[in-house]
């Protein structure tokens, strides 16, 4: 009867040990799929806001070299203005995703080769003064562009 009562004991504790160790287990696998959810919601807002500043800057560079080109074709004032308006407007689509961007990823790299671009596109005001320097700041601004995305691409593509 002994025996019966100590087996029993034993297989009591090893029923609760296992189903602590068992719980144990489970939670973890809970938190790494949490993580795991985490980092992947993560990585797409990244993306996005990669995305949409990459292509804000885009259309914002449009704008600018549209303008610039009125200027240099000595475009009526009502065509600048318009145009004027139109850059206004696109470079105020630039401060979203940017935010974004400062927000979600804080790597030096990718901040600064979004500065850049920034920076390049807008130096294309500068640049009215002849058809080869408006090409010459295009050229520069959109190989400022490329370089985010890939460097940009680059981050969101890593393991976290």
């Amino acid at each position: 009867m002994l025996t019966t009562l100590i087996t029993a004991a034993v297989a009591i504790v090893a029923t609760l040990l296992g189903s602590v160790v068992s719980g144990r287990f489970q939670e973890r696998a809970a938190e790494r799929a949490v993580r795991a959810t985490h980092d992947a919601t993560l990585r797409r807002e990244q993306l996005r806001a990669v995305t949409e500043l990459a292509c804000a800057v885009s259309t914002h560079r449009t704008a600018i070299w549209k303008r610039g080109d009125a200027v240099l074709q000595h475009a009526g004032d009502e065509r600048i203005d318009e145009l004027r308006t139109r850059g206004h407007d696109t470079r105020a689509l630039v401060a979203h995703p940017l935010t974004a961007l400062r927000v979600l990823i804080e790597d030096q790299g990718v901040r600064a080769a979004a500065d850049r671009m920034i920076a390049l596109t807008y130096e294309m005001h500068g640049a009215w003064s002849s058809r080869d320097g408006l090409t010459s700041a295009r050229l520069t601004a959109v190989a400022a562009h490329d370089a985010f995305v890939d460097i940009a691409g680059r981050y969101v593509r890593s393991p976290v």
